[in-house]
């Protein structure tokens, strides 16, 4: 007893400070003079000359500098991605969070034989321009230029790809077990990952791995307190980070008389008997789950130090340097606490803090946006399910961590208590969202198609197999531009195509989108996915000259009307909108006729083909058709469009193995391909990964646009392809 006694004695007694010791952190973190001087308000200006900068081209680069020049340093780097971004746009703020840390670690550490693991990596701007690439900036997330992520293809010291989050812990376990077993001169391993991030359940399965293997790593959990995009969208669980670990790291408390007795203790119980090694180390557990909390780490492995400031560069290198040189196994968790957007005054004023912006002016943080002639299609989305909710209070939304992103900011706004964001966690939201629906409930899981991915065993095991009306909602489905490989939304049609009792619809455009979600909420016979691209409607007055719609006052439609499942439509006829028989004159027999079947958005390309075809050849009749459906096929109006036209082409924005595919299989099966009397071709993305740029350049990359369709039917049209019978081979053979 007198040992514990002693030992709670020095507990709160002991007030001296180690190099582990962090600065108390208030209501905010410490700011600099730099951050100060910008804080006068604007126009907000860097310096005009950045000569450490400019020394840098690598990371040695940084040996010999002093802890003032890194201070310089982070100033004149921190203002060089405000500029340069402000120029391309990009992922501002999670960078600017970032420039002491990575400062620091660069300065610290030696890449690439020491391996830095960003997760997500969208914060990896300031590393890029420490590592050689800051004068490839100019062409930053566009078409032949610079990623704004990490790959590996690109530089020797970006040690792993990455986009998605949560990756990050599992991979530098990974990279730490392969230079120990590889007996590797050096073995440090840093995971820098954000409280949004490790709220994903990968990240957990890596530190329980981590710690129960203990394999010596680094976790720098950088802690700004924005879980979401935007966090405080008002929610079921509130305005807060949509995150019980948030709450929990934001309440760590730094203690300097605990950290001190603790560092005391490590020697001092050497000496101790065993049995009281233990009582000890009990009473330390203890402590610190009393005084900082850090038991929760602990308890899985790690040895947690922090928080600390984030943004202070006299306390981090040392504490890194120390970490660094450790003998020690065990893997850390270093708790840093930053603020997103730190330095520049728009973004930590703006309420997503300028995570991702267009082309900026830097004097007021103003974005150059051009203004849309028609609402986002999930500005769409968002109304209509507000307008479905507004009759039905069993309709509930659910987002993981990107309200923002998925429209859910909107309808949390009207139906606070009816949306649920889950934070990073696709798993979890669709089995919650199966739960729900188990009660009555009717559930909108608002996913990207790319995230989705990543919930695709409870897609099967949890909601089709039962059966369950979850409705699905995939945003950014298609290209989705300057993100790049990562965030494309190629593979849903092909993957979500594979499983029984999924229905499948995309919208070509609002009106239908508006129509599929009123279909959804009023559909209970299982589990439905809609998926619709990123960008925007088209406007009443295209939907009506392109689309052939007749709008009642030129006006869209203010509520969808649910539609037949399973049944798409005939937008366009040979010789245009509402030609009859008698009138057409072109494509009067069926070798001269030539069906496109689309699915989703690309119907706006196909029917610019269908009148540019048509015009160039007055012979060829082109008829234009709306599939909506994948799942289940429209057969009737595939065997209608195959018995009126002698070539067949099917559109979608996915990859291989999706629409075309179905249809193929069903034109197989149903001997349409038997008597050599009709031409198929499907128009899907190319089997390979399209790098940044924009949309459009993308999809003319893939061959999906207009002037792609009008070339394929050109093509089938005037260059019959004659296949010989075997007696004509061998008549040409003897010859």
């Amino acid at each position: 007893m007198k040992y514990l006694q002693g030992a709670l004695a020095l507990l709160f007694a002991v007030e001296s400070v180690n190099a582990f010791t962090a600065p108390s952190i208030k209501s905010s973190v410490l700011k600099d003079a730099f951050t100060l001087a910008a804080e006068s308000g604007p126009p907000y200006s860097g310096p005009s000359s950045k000569p450490i900068l400019n020394q840098v081209n690598s990371p040695s680069d940084m040996n010999d500098l002093a802890l003032r020049d890194l201070k310089q340093l982070s100033h004149e780097l921190r203002w060089e991605v405000i500029e340069s971004v402000s120029k391309t746009g990009g992922h501002l703020s999670s960078s600017l969070g970032v420039i002491e840390l990575t400062v620091a670690l660069h300065y610290v550490f030696d890449m690439p034989t020491d391996q830095i693991i960003w997760d997500v990596s969208h914060q990896c701007y300031p590393h890029k321009m420490l590592t050689g690439r800051r004068h490839l900036f100019s062409g930053l997330r566009q078409s032949g230029g610079i990623s704004g992520f990490c790959k590996r293809k690109e530089s020797k010291y970006d040690s792993f790809g990455a986009g998605h989050s949560s990756t990050s812990i599992s991979v530098a376990q990974g990279m730490s077990i392969g230079k120990e077993m590889l007996n590797k001169r050096t073995n440090n391993c840093i995971a820098v990952i954000g409280d949004g991030a490790i709220t994903g359940g990968m990240a957990y399965e890596a530190m329980n791995s981590a710690g129960y293997l203990k394999n010596r790593m680094i976790v720098v959990l950088n802690d700004n307190g924005q879980v979401s995009l935007p966090t405080g969208t008002p929610s079921a669980g509130g305005t807060i980070p949509a995150s019980q670990l948030s709450a929990y790291t934001s309440n760590l408390l730094v203690s300097k008389p605990f950290q001190d007795f603790r560092d005391f203790a490590k020697s001092f119980n050497k000496l101790l008997p065993d049995d009281v090694q233990l009582l000890n180390k009990r009473v330390d557990e203890y402590a610190r789950g009393i005084v900082s909390g850090g038991t929760l780490f602990e308890e899985l492995g790690f040895y947690y130090v922090g928080p600390i400031d984030g943004h202070d560069l006299d306390n981090m290198v040392p504490i890194l340097e120390k970490l660094r040189d450790s003998d020690s196994t065990k893997p850390v968790l270093l708790h840093v606490k930053t603020h997103k957007g730190q330095g520049y005054p728009p973004a930590e004023a703006a309420s997503d803090k300028m995570h991702g912006v267009g082309k900026f002016d830097v004097a007021t943080g103003e974005q150059f946006k051009k203004k849309a002639s028609a609402p986002s299609l999930t500005s769409v989305f968002a109304n209509a399910l507000i307008d479905a909710a507004t009759e039905d209070r069993s309709i509930v939304g659910i987002t993981a961590a990107m309200p923002g992103g998925t429209g859910m900011d909107i309808f949390g706004r009207r139906f606070p208590k009816r949306t649920f964001d889950v934070g990073i966690a696709e798993q979890h939201a669709v089995t919650m969202a199966a739960g729900m629906a188990c009660e009555g409930l009717k559930p909108f899981v608002s996913i990207y198609s790319t995230f989705m991915q990543r919930a695709y065993d409870q897609v099967i095991h949890d909601v089709a197999i039962q059966n369950l009306p979850v409705r699905m909602i995939l945003d950014r489905a298609g290209v989705v531009g300057n993100d790049g490989p990562t965030h494309h939304g190629c593979y849903d049609l092909a993957y979500m195509g594979t499983i029984p009792n999924l229905t499948i619809m995309a919208p070509s455009d609002e009106i239908e989108l508006k129509n599929m979600i009123k279909t959804c909420a009023d559909f209970n016979d299982g589990p439905t996915v809609l998926r619709y691209p990123r960008g925007n409607g088209y406007g009443a007055e295209k939907l009506q000259d392109l689309f052939g719609y007749e709008l009642e006052n030129g006006e869209i439609p203010a509520r969808g009307e649910p539609l037949p499942i399973g049944k798409g439509r005939i937008i366009r006829r040979p010789g245009g909108f509402n030609v009859n028989g008698s009138a057409n004159t072109r494509g009067k027999s069926r070798k001269d006729r030539v069906a496109i079947l689309s699915i989703g958005t690309r119907l706006h390309e196909a029917l610019i083909a269908a009148t540019d075809v048509e015009a160039a050849d007055p012979s060829i009749g082109v008829t234009v058709a709306d599939a909506r459906f994948m799942k289940p096929l429209d057969i009737d109006l595939i065997r209608q469009l195959v018995d009126e036209n002698e070539i067949l082409i099917t559109i979608e924005e996915g990859s291989i193995g999706g629409f075309g595919d179905h249809v193929l299989h069903f034109l197989v099966k149903d001997g349409a391909l038997d008597e050599g009397n009709l031409t198929f071709r499907p128009m899907v993305l190319p089997d390979e990964y399209f790098e940044t740029g924009t949309q459009q350049e993308q999809y003319d990359a893939a061959g999906l646009n207009n002037q792609h369709i009008t070339e394929l039917i050109q093509q089938l049209t005037t260059k019959k392809i004659k296949i010989p019978s075997l007696e004509d081979a061998l008549l040409e053979e003897k010859v």
